[in-house]
């Protein structure tokens, strides 16, 4: 997968938003809430995840995924992307956006 697939999924979720971030990679936002970041170099993104999501990946797969931060109930997985499969990465984004989207963006995808 590569950052154009990446910026292809994100344009095909309700209310996405794509900003700059603090180091001038693209950041990606629904109602002002962050739920992904492209690295500066768009290899590797960083991605909101459960935590038992993010346990499970990298025990999968550790030469695509590993772990980012974590902080509340949410964890971050630090993937790269070049190695990913691209249906399993569009999966894991949407699922990353509806942790964070609000329940009438939700439905607008499912509606």
């Amino acid at each position: 997968m590569d950052a154009a697939a990446v910026v292809k999924v994100m344009a095909g979720l309700p209310g996405v938003e794509e900003q700059e971030g603090w180091a001038g990679q693209p950041v990606f936002k629904v109602k002002n809430k962050s739920f992904a970041y492209l690295s500066e170099d768009q290899t590797h993104m960083h991605l909101k995840a459960l935590r038992e999501e993010q346990e499970a990946l990298v025990a999968e797969d550790p030469e695509v995924y590993s772990t980012s931060w974590a902080g509340g109930r949410f964890t971050w997985i630090l993937i790269h992307l070049e190695p990913a499969d691209e249906t399993e990465v569009r999966e894991l984004i949407t699922e990353a956006w509806r942790l964070t989207a609000p329940k009438y963006l939700i439905a607008q995808l499912t509606g």
